[in-house]
């Protein structure tokens, strides 16, 4: 049986288009550590197992409503994205964003990405210690992907 073939901690990779509509991706500096969630909204329905026989207990369905993407992140706060982070929250606007899974195999996901609203950002500092935040990004949709070459 073959080892399995593992990420490393820079091969989960989120950056930020640097401008609008432009193509240039960078990371934002300062984040030393993120989630990145998946999630699928389900709904529920009770359904007779059986016609003939009432006493039987319900079966339930399930089917996929819809499915929500979102990334939530820890930093240092960096000078080098404390503009960028303030009016991308401030604006309210949609951003570009991308998580690469840079050891994708050929043929495999290696990009999701789509616009995106930076939904929670906050400081927090302790005597002794740097500056730190929190993030919250949420998609708005469903992210594209693009396989590696």
């Amino acid at each position: 049986m073959a080892a399995p073939v593992t990420a490393k901690y820079e091969q989960l990779v989120l950056e930020v288009e640097t401008t609008p509509g432009g193509g240039t991706y960078a990371k934002l500096c300062g984040i030393m550590g993120f989630s990145y969630n998946r999630e699928a909204q389900v709904d529920r329905v009770e359904v007779p197992a059986d016609c003939d026989d009432e006493s039987l207990p319900y079966s339930v369905e399930k089917q996929v409503r819809s499915t929500e993407y979102t990334i939530e992140g820890e930093a240092v706060w960096a000078q080098q994205s404390h503009e960028t982070l303030l009016q991308w929250f401030r604006s309210s606007a949609t951003v570009n964003i991308r998580v690469q899974h840079a050891n994708a195999a050929s043929g495999d996901v290696e990009y999701e990405a789509g616009p995106a609203l930076l939904t929670q950002l906050n400081n927090t500092r302790t005597k002794g210690q740097k500056v730190t935040a929190t993030v919250r990004i949420e998609f708005d949709g469903t992210p594209t992907t693009t396989d590696k070459a």
